[in-house]
């Protein structure tokens, strides 16, 4: 129960980093923002969440009108996120080195750069970089009733390595 709470609080916290409003967009007069780079939040991610080194750079936050957010993850060498789920779904787009993502049912998938891969609703998957390489991947999350990721355990090292 305690881990669950962990876990729980964890993920709001994260998710209130990562999805929610950044200081001030500027608004034009016909109502579009521009984000401003000065403006936006960028953190590394947390070792309770992350396996390595990994930065996120925030890109848009979620508004009234659109339901998702956007980042650049980079990923250090080896570096990978815990097992995990969007509840809405989440498209990651690689834009520089090798990516992989891997499922519970052990298929690990490697995309590289200008490749793209959606991962459904509900789907339990990890993502990260090679043993070789670091890698940065721009994602696209949405979310659904104000979740936009259910993060759970760590990844051990055979299941990374399965995609090796």
């Amino acid at each position: 129960m305690k881990n669950k709470l962990s876990l729980f609080l964890i993920t709001g916290i994260v998710s209130s980093l990562m999805f929610t409003s950044v200081n001030a967009a500027e608004t034009d007069s016909d109502g579009q923002q521009v984000y401003r780079s000065k403006d936006l939040k960028s953190f590394e991610g947390p070792a309770d969440l992350f396996t390595g080194k990994v930065k996120v750079d925030m890109l848009f936050p979620e508004n009234d009108v659109a339901n998702y957010s956007a980042a650049y993850v980079t990923f250090d060498k080896g570096a990978r996120t815990n097992w995990h789920e969007h509840p809405a779904g989440q498209h990651m787009i690689v834009t520089d080195g090798v990516a992989l993502t891997g499922t519970r049912d052990g298929r690990v998938i490697r995309f590289s750069e200008n490749e793209s891969v959606w991962c459904p609703p509900g789907i339990d998957h990890w993502h990260g970089a090679t043993l070789e390489e670091p890698m940065t991947h721009l994602v696209v999350t949405a979310s659904k009733d104000d979740k936009n990721v259910i993060w759970k355990e760590k990844v051990t090292d055979d299941q990374y390595t399965a995609g090796q």
